[in-house]
């Protein structure tokens, strides 16, 4: 039986990476002195942002953050709500006494102002944010899987990276792979094969609502 939803974010609960290389893109040209191209920023994700600051200009780190986060901030409306079908899915959940939980290798400050634009805080039981030294989305995972006191097998992971899969395989959670979001690459996650693929939060709340549902 299903007791607990851990989702990602980017990508997932909100179409945010355009907005995430928007704002690296504001923040860090300037002190870079020279303009970055959407590969380069991407080639450096896995640690949070603070981890991609780092790796492009590390010798101006502080100055870095501190305008990524008002880049981030400034232009959240970009991205002002989450995909369609996303909150119906909280809520059913929700009623159905399903725990809700978010593991994301974004950084907490950024997590944070995403869930507040979009209103959506309160949903979560549990908030496991990345690390700037590397992916951690399996300790992420694993973390709130004993946080909530639910076996991994009671739980699902929705998210829409290939990492995804393999980390929440890693943990022995079952792993859905959202593949609506414009920045989906969906041959990439069916060669991982997850449990299942969805390419609307439509199918996924057809799938959800027939998981939770009470006989």
């Amino acid at each position: 039986m299903l007791k607990l939803i851990i989702f990602d974010l980017d990508g997932t609960i909100g179409n945010t990476l355009p907005l995430c290389i928007a704002a690296f893109k504001r923040s860090i040209e300037p002190l870079a002195g020279r303009s970055l191209s959407n590969q380069e920023i991407i080639d450096t994700f896995g640690p949070s942002e603070e981890g991609t600051v780092n790796a492009l200009i590390p010798d101006k780190y502080e100055q870095g953050i501190a305008a990524y986060l008002d880049h981030y901030r400034e232009l959240h409306g970009m991205c002002a709500e989450p995909f369609d079908g996303i909150v119906d899915i909280l809520d059913f959940a929700k009623n159905n006494e399903i725990r809700l939980a978010m593991v994301t290798g974004k950084g907490e400050h950024s997590t944070k102002i995403t869930l507040e634009v979009f209103g959506i805080e309160a949903y979560f039981d549990a908030i496991e944010t990345g690390s700037p030294y590397g992916p951690r989305k399996v300790n992420g995972i694993r973390s709130v899987v004993e946080q909530l006191g639910v076996l991994p097998s009671e739980s699902v992971y929705i998210g829409d990276a290939p990492s995804d899969i393999l980390a929440s395989r890693e943990v022995g959670v079952p792993v859905l792979s959202a593949a609506w979001a414009e920045t989906a690459e969906l041959e990439q996650l069916k060669s991982l094969k997850p449990d299942r693929i969805f390419t609307s939060v439509e199918e996924l709340k057809k799938y959800v609502q027939q998981a939770c549902a009470k006989p």
